[in-house]
C-alpha cells in the first residue's frame, strides 16, 4: 500500500492543526528587550505594589551591605547584588514581605585618596590644611561629591541587572540622618565604659598616613633583611653565663631601637654554645658563647659561618625569667641604657629562629600583650613599663630612637627607607650582630595603596572586648563584648555552616576594636575628653552635649564638628571647662556596621521596614546579611560587634556567604592577564538574564568561575529553557480556562505529569527556602528538557495538534501545560527575571500586573501519585527499549520518522505485560502502531541491560500516511468525506467546518 497520498489529491490541512501561536520570539534579544521592561516596571510601581501585596505578612529582609561608591561594579559586585535579589524576590514569592533597601558606604579612606589623587596630586597642588576648619569642610564637600557621583552610577548598573529594592530611597552612610546615627552609636559605647583611647601598637599606612584595621589589610609577598643579633648578659641566673648573649632573630631590624624585652618559652630545651672556631673576619668570634634553643642552634651557627661549635651546658627554660640582658644598642647616642628582662610567652616556638623572641612592645601585638602581661611584675622590679613611640606617622624615628632620628621605616611612596641599613650598621659597630640574611615572607599591605604597613604603637581609640558592658549604669560579670559575639554567633544560621567556625574563631582571637583614623572624610569621633597625663582620657558623659551634636548632624552632616566655633556650640555651658574635641574619624567598618541601626530601626526614613520584629525577640520577621566571605572580617565582623555592645545580640538572624569570583581557568581575575569578564559587556552582548542564570547555577558556597565558555553553556541552557516556555505558550494559545479538565478526569499521561509537577514543586520549594538556587536551576532545567520537552509534550505533540476541538484528551493535555506553564514561570522568575515577566504578560495579560506580584503554587502536593509513578516507571522503562531499537533502525535508514514503525514488542515478565494492559504504546513511543507479545524475543531483537525481559523488533507500518497527522494507518480512507486522513482526523475536520474554517 502507498504510504502517502497521492500529490495530486494532497489537500494542504495545516490551518486545521492547532499549531503554537505566540508573540514569545524564539530569539530573546535580552539585550533590546530588558530595557523596556525595567522601564514598565517602573511605570507600574513595582515595588510599590510589592510591599503593599505584602502588607501583613512576616517579613523577611535581606539588609544589604553597602558597596562602596567609588567605581563601576564588576562581575563580583553583580553576581553580590543578583544572589541578593534571588533572595529578596523568592523569599517574597513563598509568602513574605521580602523588603529590599540598597546601600553604599559612602566614607573613607578610599574616596579620600580618589579626590586627593585626582584633585592635588595629579594637578600638583598641596594638599589642604585640616587644621583650617574651612579648608576641612570644603575637602569633606568634596568627598561627598565624589561618592554621590558614583552611587548613581552603580544605582543605574544595579537596576540593569534586574534587581529590584527601593532605589529611589536608598541608604548611605554620608546621609545626615545616618551620620547623626552613627555618632549616636559611638555615644552608646562611651555610655557602657568601653570606648577608651589607649596607646597600642596597630598597623600603620605610613603612605596614607592612618591607622587600618586587619579588614583593611591583605598579605603579599614580600623580601625583609633578618638580623641574628647578641643581647648581652647583665645578671645571670648562674655565674657560668655571665660573659654569654642570649641571641634574637628578627625580621624587621628597624624595631631594634623598641625593644624592650626577650620572650622565651619554658617549654623549650635551651642550652649555652661556644664559638670554638670561626673565619678571623666573622662577626661570631671564637670564644663567644651564645644562649639558643638546642633544635636550631645548628641553623643558627650555619647562618653566622662558624666552623665549629660546643654545648658548654644545659640552660633549663624554666629558669629564663631569672636573666636579665643588656640592650645591643646600650651607649648609642647617650640611649639604652635600660634592662632587658626575659619574659615567658606562649607565642614562642622552636620551629624557627633562635627559640627567643625580640620584644618591641610598640610594634606588635603579642609583643604588647607579653609587656602588658608582666607590667606589674616589672613596676616592682624597678623596671619602667612605658612604652616608646619609636616611629612617627610618617615612618620616622622619632627622639626615642636614639641615634635614628629621622631615619625611615617606609617613605611615602611605600618603598623600604634608611632605617633597617642604620640599625644593622650600628650592631655590627658594637659587635652585636652574629649573621644578616634576606628572607621572602607574607608581609601585610594596605588593600587600597597596596604598600607595606608597619605596627607602631600610637594613641588611638579603641571598643574593649574583654571589659564587662555597663548597662543602667551597672555591670554584669562575664558580659563582655567577646561573650556577647559568640554566644550572638551561636544562636545565628549560617549558610554555608563552616561559616560560623570562621567568625568564631576570629571572635575569639581579636584584640580590642581599634575605631579611630587620622584623616578627614568620616563621622568623627564625635565625644569631648579630658587628658589624664598617662595617655588616657577621660571622655565627657553628658546627654545634653550628646543631644546637641545628633541634633546638629541630623541638619547639617558631620561637617558641623568640624565648623568654626563647634566646641563651644556643642558643649554650651560647658565650654569654660577643659574638654577638648575629638578629632580622629570613626573607622569605616564602624559605619557600615552601624547601618541596621539607621536602616532597620528608622520608621521615618524607611517605613517600608518599619515595626520589624526578630525571631530572636519572639517576633516572626527575619533578618538576612550576605556578603562575600572576606565579611567574615568585615561586614558581618563590624555588625556583630556594633550590634552586641549596643543591644546584646547580633543583628541578623542568617548569615550567607558566597566565594570570590575567578577566571575560566580558576586564576584570580587581572587585567593585566586579559582574563576579566565585565558585567556591561555581558549585559551588552547577551542581557542580564544571562548573568543571573550564570550565578544561580553557581554553587555560590565557593569560588566560581565564569569565562566565555562558561557563558556559552549558559546561553545554550537559557535557550532551552526559553524555547520550551515559548512551546508551552504558543500551545496555549488555544487553550479555553472554561474547557478545563479536573484531574482525576485526565488521562493517566496527564496525572503523571500533574504527579511530576507536584514533586517538582516539592523540590523547588524545599531549594528556595535553603537558597540553594543551583538545585532550583537544576530541578527546572531537568524538568522541561527531559520530563516535558523530550517527553510529555514530545508524545502529546499529536493529540494537541491534531485531536478535533472536543477531544477530552486535548483538553486535559491543555489543562495540565496550563498549570505548567504557571508553576514554571513562577518558579523561574526569581532567576529569569525579564524573561518571566515576558512570557508571564504575554501569557496572563489580565492577570496581575508582573509574575513577581505571585506567590509560588501551593496546592500541588494533592495532585502526587506515587503508585501512578511507579506503574510508569515501567511504562517508561519499555518505551526506553522502543525508542533504543528505532533509532538503530532510523541510523540504518531502514526508516525515517518512527512514524513509519510498528514496534513489536516481546515481554516475558507477566506483571510487565499486566501493567502494559490498556496503555496505547504507539501513542507512548510515538509510532503509527505496535504489537506486544507475551514470552521471549528472537536473538535478533533490540534489548537493553539495564531493562531485562523486555526486546523490541521494529517492523514497517502497514496503511497509507494520514495527510494531516502523518501517521500511518489502515483507516485512512475509511471516511468517505474526508478519503485522505484517519477516521479521527476526519471528525477533527468535520469540527473545524461546522466552526466555519474552510477545509
Amino acid at each position: 500500500m502507498s504510504e502517502k497520498p497521492q500529490k495530486s489529491d494532497a489537500k494542504d490541512y495545516s490551518k486545521t492543526l492547532f499549531l503554537p501561536q505566540t508573540e514569545f520570539p524564539m530569539r530573546a534579544g535580552l539585550p533590546q528587550r530588558e530595557p523596556e521592561i525595567l522601564k514598565r516596571w517602573y511605570e507600574i510601581g513595582l515595588y510599590e505594589k510589592l510591599r503593599e501585596s505584602a502588607k501583613g505578612r512576616a517579613k523577611f529582609v535581606l539588609h544589604d551591605g553597602p558597596p562602596y561608591a567609588n567605581g563601576n561594579i564588576h562581575i563580583g559586585t553583580a553576581l553580590n547584588k543578583i544572589l541578593k535579589d534571588l533572595v529578596t524576590k523568592s523569599q517574597q514569592m513563598l509568602g513574605f514581605d521580602s523588603n529590599y533597601v540598597p546601600g553604599w558606604d559612602c566614607h573613607g579612606l578610599p574616596i579620600e585618596w580618589k579626590v586627593e589623587e585626582e584633585h592635588y596630586r595629579k594637578k600638583g597642588k598641596q594638599k589642604p590644611d585640616f587644621r583650617d576648619s574651612a579648608a576641612m569642610i570644603d575637602f569633606r564637600k568634596e568627598c561627598r561629591a565624589y561618592a554621590t557621583h558614583w552611587l548613581g552610577v552603580q544605582r543605574e548598573e544595579f537596576k540593569r541587572l534586574g534587581v529590584i529594592g527601593d532605589w529611589d530611597h536608598p541608604y548611605a552612610t554620608m546621609s545626615f540622618p545616618a551620620e547623626a546615627q552613627i555618632a549616636r552609636e559611638l555615644m552608646k559605647f562611651a555610655a557602657n565604659g568601653t570606648l577608651y583611647r589607649g596607646s597600642k601598637p596597630v598597623m600603620w599606612s605610613v603612605v596614607e598616613k592612618t591607622a587600618l584595621a586587619e579588614a583593611e589589610v591583605e598579605y603579599e609577598d614580600y623580601t625583609s633583611d633578618t638580623v641574628w643579633v647578641k643581647f648581652p648578659v647583665t645578671s645571670p641566673a648562674h655565674g657560668a653565663l655571665a660573659s654569654a648573649s642570649v641571641v634574637i632573630w628578627t625580621t624587621t631590624p628597624w624595631t631594634l631601637p623598641g625593644n624592650r624585652a626577650i620572650s622565651f618559652s619554658p617549654k623549650i630545651a635551651y642550652g649555652l654554645y661556644k664559638v670554638t672556631d670561626a673565619p678571623a673576619d666573622n662577626w661570631a668570634k671564637t670564644g663567644d658563647l651564645l644562649i639558643l634553643a638546642d633544635a636550631l642552634a645548628e641553623e643558627v651557627f650555619k647562618q653566622a659561618r662558624v666552623t665549629t661549635y660546643e654545648k658548654v651546658r644545659d640552660v633549663p627554660g624554666d629558669t629564663m625569667d631569672a636573666i636579665e640582658c643588656a640592650h645591643p644598642l646600650k651607649g648609642l647616642a647617650g640611649g639604652y641604657d635600660f634592662v632587658v628582662p626575659l619574659l615567658p610567652g606562649d607565642h614562642v616556638t622552636d620551629d624557627t629562629g633562635t627559640g627567643f623572641v625580640h620584644t618591641a612592645p610598640g610594634h606588635g601585638r603579642e609583643d604588647f600583650d607579653v609587656w602588658m602581661a608582666q607590667a606589674r611584675d616589672l613596676d616592682a622590679r624597678g623596671i619602667t613599663t612605658a612604652i616608646p613611640y619609636t616611629v612617627d606617622e610618617n615612618g620616622a624615628y622619632t627622639d626615642h630612637a636614639p641615634g635614628f632620628t629621622g631615619k625611615r621605616v617606609i617613605n611615602d611612596k611605600g618603598e623600604k627607607g634608611d632605617a633597617n641599613e642604620a640599625v644593622i650598621k650600628a650592631l655590627v659597630e658594637r659587635g652585636m650582630l652574629i649573621a644578616r640574611g634576606r628572607l621572602k615572607h607574607q608581609y601585610p599591605h594596605s588593600w587600597r595603596s597596596k604598600k607595606p604597613v608597619i605596627f607602631r604603637n600610637t594613641p588611638q581609640w579603641f571598643i574593649a572586648m574583654d571589659k564587662d558592658v555597663a548597662a543602667s549604669g551597672k555591670t554584669k560579670s562575664g558580659d563582655t563584648l567577646r561573650a556577647r559575639a559568640l554566644h550572638a554567633i551561636s544562636v545565628t544560621q549560617w549558610v554555608p555552616p563552616s561559616g560560623e567556625n570562621r567568625i568564631n574563631g576570629m571572635i575569639e582571637a581579636r584584640p580590642d576594636w581599634v575605631i579611630s583614623r587620622q584623616r578627614a572624610w568620616g563621622v568623627p569621633i564625635a565625644v569631648f575628653v579630658r587628658e589624664k597625663g598617662d595617655g588616657s582620657a577621660e571622655i565627657l558623659q553628658d546627654e545634653a552635649v550628646n543631644k546637641r551634636i545628633g541634633e546638629a548632624f541630623e541638619k547639617e552632616g558631620a561637617d558641623a564638628w568640624y565648623a568654626k566655633g563647634a566646641r563651644e556650640r556643642f558643649l554650651g555651658s560647658r565650654a569654660s571647662e577643659d574638654w577638648q574635641k575629638v578629632d580622629d574619624i570613626l573607622d569605616v567598618w564602624f559605619d557600615s556596621g552601624s547601618t541596621h541601626a539607621f536602616v532597620l530601626e528608622d520608621p521615618v526614613h524607611f517605613p517600608g521596614l518599619a515595626g520589624i520584629k526578630r525571631k530572636v525577640d519572639g517576633g516572626t520577621d527575619t533578618v538576612m546579611y550576605l556578603e562575600g566571605s572576606d565579611q567574615h572580617r568585615g561586614w558581618f565582623h563590624s555588625s556583630l560587634l556594633e550590634s552586641c555592645g549596643t543591644r546584646g545580640r547580633a543583628p541578623y538572624d542568617i548569615v550567607l556567604t558566597h566565594g570570590f569570583t575567578q577566571a575560566e581557568d580558576g586564576r584570580k581575575m587581572s587585567k593585566s592577564l586579559g582574563n576579566t569578564i565585565e558585567p556591561q559587556s555581558v549585559i551588552k552582548e547577551s542581557g542580564a538574564d544571562i548573568l543571573r542564570l550564570w550565578v544561580a547555577s553557581c554553587d555560590y558556597t565557593d569560588d566560581q568561575r565564569i569565562g566565555p565558555e562558561i557563558l556559552k553553556n549558559t546561553v545554550e541552557t537559557y535557550r532551552k529553557l526559553r524555547n520550551t516556555v515559548r512551546w508551552m505558550l504558543g500551545t496555549l494559545h488555544h487553550y479555553k480556562p472554561a474547557d478545563a479538565v479536573a484531574p482525576a478526569e485526565m488521562p493517566e499521561l496527564e496525572r503523571l505529569m500533574l504527579h511530576e509537577l507536584a514533586v517538582r514543586a516539592a523540590a523547588v520549594d524545599k531549594a528556595y527556602r535553603e537558597f540553594d538556587y543551583k538545585t532550583v536551576v537544576a530541578t527546572l532545567s531537568a524538568f522541561l528538557n527531559s520530563e516535558l520537552s523530550a517527553f510529555y509534550f514530545d508524545i502529546r505533540k499529536d493529540t494537541l495538534y491534531c485531536d478535533p476541538p472536543s477531544s477530552l484528551t486535548r483538553k486535559a493535555a491543555l489543562t495540565t501545560i496550563d498549570l505548567l506553564c504557571t508553576s514554571v514561570l513562577k518558579w523561574l522568575a526569581p532567576i529569569l527575571s525579564f524573561t518571566a515577566e515576558e512570557g508571564w504578560r504575554m501569557y496572563r495579560p489580565d492577570a496581575e500586573p508582573s509574575v513577581h506580584l505571585t506567590l509560588f503554587p501551593t496546592d500541588l502536593e494533592a495532585l502526587r501519585d506515587d503508585k501512578l509513578a511507579a506503574k510508569w516507571e515501567t511504562i517508561r522503562n519499555v518505551r526506553r527499549v522502543v525508542t533504543g531499537a528505532l533509532e538503530l533502525e532510523r541510523a540504518a535508514k531502514n526508516i525515517g520518522s518512527s512514524l513509519e514503525a510498528s514496534p513489536v514488542i516481546y515481554v516475558a515478565d507477566r506483571d510487565v505485560l499486566m501493567t502494559l494492559f490498556d496503555t496505547d504504546l504507539a501513542e507512548i513511543c510515538i509510532t503509527s502502531n505496535y504489537e506486544v507479545r507475551e514470552g521471549e524475543a528472537p536473538a535478533s531483537a533490540f534489548r537493553l541491560d539495564a531493562v531485562p525481559g523486555v526486546a523490541v523488533v521494529v517492523e514497517k507500518a502497514v496503511g497509507t500516511k494520514c495527510a494531516r497527522s502523518w501517521k500511518i494507518s489502515p483507516t485512512v480512507g475509511e471516511d468517505a468525506e474526508y478519503p485522505d486522513v484517519t477516521p479521527r482526523d476526519a471528525k477533527a475536520l468535520r469540527e473545524w467546518k461546522a466552526l466555519g474554517v474552510s477545509v
